[in-house]
C-alpha cells in the first residue's frame, strides 16, 4: 500500500497491507492499520475542529502516532505543523500564537489538547499547503516556512527518480519531525511504500544496540546529518557487515567532510553515498550528487552537486540562489522577509539562500558557508541572534552575542556565549546574578538543547565591527587566545 498524495487516500501497490510500514519508538503498524488509525484520526481532527487548509500542530517525538498524524493531516488537507518535544512550552506556544491555532494533537496521548488564549480555527491563507515547519528567526520568534503540497510532489518525483532506492526501502528515521531532513523518509515512506524505522532519542544511545535494531530491521537508507554517521564510526558493527541491507547514505543539513566519506566508503564499500544540499524553504533539498572513490581521490572539499530535476540553482553576486516548483510559498505572515528573500524567475518562485556558492568547471555547485549569522549545529539551523535574545534576558546581563567556535573545515562544533554585564564593572558580580548552575535551566524555558551555548563568558564589552554589529568573529579568536594564555585572560567562565 501507499498514501496517494494527489487523493489523499491509501491505494493498493504490489506491497502486502500486513507489511510493516512503521515501526515507532512505542509500537509497530503494518500498512493496513496504518491505514486504519489515519482514517480515525481525520474523524478525531474533525471533531476537534480542523479541516483543510487549517493548520494542525503535531507535539511528540518518535511514537508511531505522531507518524498517523502526519498522514492523517496530509488525507485532511490540514498543513501539519510538527513540534518535537525537544522544543519548551514557551516556543510551542509562540508558533501557536503565529499560527492562530487553537488546539494541538499530542502523539504521545494520541489526543487533542486546547493551546493558551484559544481562538476559532481559521484557515491560512495560503492554500492547498503541506506542512510549515518552523525554523529559527533572528528576532527569537521562529519563522513559519509554508511548504505547498505541488513542492512535496516535487521531491517524490525526485527521489522516486533518481535515488535508486529499489522496491519498499527501509528508512531510517533519526532527525525529529520539527527538522525538515526528516520529510526525506516522511514523504518516501508514505507515497512509495517501504518502511520507516522511527529511531527515537533513548534507542541512539544504545550504540550497538541500536545498530543490531536497525540490522534486525533491514535498513536499507541510512538518512541523517553526517555528524550522526560520523558518531557511529565508534562502533564496530557500524560496517556492511554489521548493517548489510544497508546500501544508500542520505546526508543533508550540514557540510560533509570528505574524511567521513572516506570513512564510509571502507567500511559500506558497496553502499552509495548521496550528498545533498537546501535550506527549508526549499523542501529538504535542491541539489544532489553520489560522492564515489573517482570523487574522494585528491578532494580537499565536495561539491553539493547539480540541480535536482525541474529546478535551477546559480550564483548570483556570490550567493546560491534557488528557482522552482519546490520553493516554499513565502514565510507565514512576514512580508517582510518574503519581499527580500523571494523573487520570480522564469515563471516560478525562487529563494536566496544566504549561502555563499561557486560552480566550478564541470557545472558542480559547491557551498562555502552563510553570508549572515546563521550557523548550522547538528543539522540543526540556528539563528544566533535569537539566542542573543534568550542571553539577553538573563538577570543581570546588558548584551551578551552567541559565537560559534570552528574546526579546521568551517563546519560548526559549538556555540559559547558571551556577556556584558549590566553593571559595567569588567566582572560579573559575584555570586552571579543567576548561579552558574541555573543559567542553562533559564535558558532552557526559551531555547531547545541544542541552542544553549556550552560555556557562558563575561566580557567588559563587546567589540563590534565597522558596521557597529558585535564581532562574533573577534571573540571567537579571543575566545581561542583564552584558550592558550588562560593567565592573560582573567576574567571567568562558567560551564554551568
Amino acid at each position: 500500500m501507499r498514501l496517494d498524495l494527489n487523493t489523499g487516500t491509501f491505494v493498493d501497490t504490489g506491497l502486502r497491507p500486513d507489511h510493516d510500514a512503521v515501526i515507532g519508538a512505542d509500537r509497530t503498524l503494518t500498512w493496513q492499520a496504518l491505514a486504519a488509525e489515519a482514517a480515525a484520526w481525520c474523524t478525531q481532527a474533525r471533531a476537534a475542529g480542523f479541516a483543510a487548509d487549517v493548520p494542525v500542530i503535531i507535539r511528540g517525538h518518535k511514537e508511531a502516532a505522531f507518524f498517523v498524524a502526519i498522514a492523517g493531516a496530509l488525507m485532511l488537507g490540514a498543513p501539519f505543523v510538527p513540534v518535537d518535544t525537544i522544543y519548551p512550552d514557551e516556543r510551542m506556544d509562540r508558533i501557536a500564537r503565529t499560527l492562530g491555532t487553537h488546539a494541538y494533537y499530542d502523539a504521545r496521548t494520541a489526543t487533542f489538547e486546547p493551546l493558551p488564549h484559544a481562538s476559532s480555527p481559521q484557515p491560512l491563507q495560503e492554500k492547498g499547503l503541506a506542512y510549515v515547519l518552523f525554523t529559527s528567526g533572528t528576532t527569537g520568534e521562529p519563522k513559519g516556512v509554508q511548504i505547498g503540497r505541488e513542492s512535496v510532489h516535487t521531491l517524490i518525483d525526485w527521489m522516486a527518480h533518481d535515488f535508486a532506492l529499489g522496491t519498499a526501502p527501509v528508512f531510517l528515521n533519526q532527525a525529529p519531525f520539527s527538522f525538515d531532513l526528516s520529510m526525506y523518509e516522511v514523504m518516501a515512506t508514505l507515497a512509495l511504500g517501504g518502511t520507516v524505522v522511527l529511531a527515537s532519542r533513548e534507542a541512539i544511545t544504545q550504540g550497538d544496540a541500536f545498530l543490531k535494531t536497525l540490522a534486525a530491521h533491514g535498513v536499507t537508507t541510512w538518512v541523517s546529518t553526517p555528524s550522526f554517521a560520523q558518531q557511529q564510526l565508534l562502533q564496530p558493527d557500524f560496517s556492511g557487515q554489521g548493517l548489510p541491507t544497508l546500501d544508500t547514505f542520505l546526508f543533508c543539513g550540514e557540510v560533509l567532510s570528505v574524511t567521513l566519506a572516506r570513512h564510509l566508503r571502507q567500511r559500506f564499500p558497496k553502499a552509495r553515498i548521496i550528498n545533498t544540499y537546501g535550506p527549508t524553504e526549499a523542501t529538504v533539498a535542491t541539489t544532489w550528487i553520489v560522492v564515489d572513490d573517482a570523487m574522494l581521490a585528491g578532494a580537499d572539499k565536495l561539491p553539493i552537486g547539480y540541480p535536482k530535476r525541474g529546478s535551477e540553482v546559480f550564483v548570483q553576486d556570490g550567493e546560491l540562489c534557488i528557482a522552482g516548483p519546490h520553493v516554499m510559498r513565502g514565510y507565514l505572515n512576514r512580508e517582510d522577509l518574503n519581499a527580500t528573500r523571494m523573487f520570480s524567475h522564469n515563471g516560478t518562485r525562487g529563494f536566496r539562500t544566504g549561502d555563499l556558492g561557486a560552480v566550478d568547471e564541470l557545472g558542480r555547485l559547491f557551498c562555502h558557508g552563510r553570508i549572515d549569522d546563521q550557523v548550522k549545529v547538528g543539522g540543526y539551523r540556528i539563528e544566533l541572534m535569537e539566542i542573543d535574545a534568550a542571553l539577553g534576558k538573563l538577570p543581570g546581563v546588558q548584551n551578551a552575542a552567541a559565537v560559534p567556535l570552528r574546526r579546521p573545515d568551517g563546519s560548526v562544533a559549538r556555540i559559547v556565549g558571551f556577556v556584558q554585564p549590566a553593571s559595567g564593572e569588567g566582572q560579573l558580580p559575584e555570586p552571579l546574578p543567576f548561579p552558574p548552575h541555573d543559567w542553562k535551566a533559564s535558558l532552557g524555558e526559551a531555547l531547545p538543547p541544542y541552542m544553549i551555548p556550552s560555556e557562558l563568558i563575561p566580557r567588559q564589552t563587546l567589540p563590534v565591527s565597522v558596521n557597529f554589529k558585535i564581532d562574533r568573529a573577534k571573540l571567537a579568536q579571543d575566545y581561542r587566545d583564552m584558550q592558550l594564555n588562560p593567565i592573560r585572560h582573567p576574567e571567568g567562565k562558567h560551564n554551568g
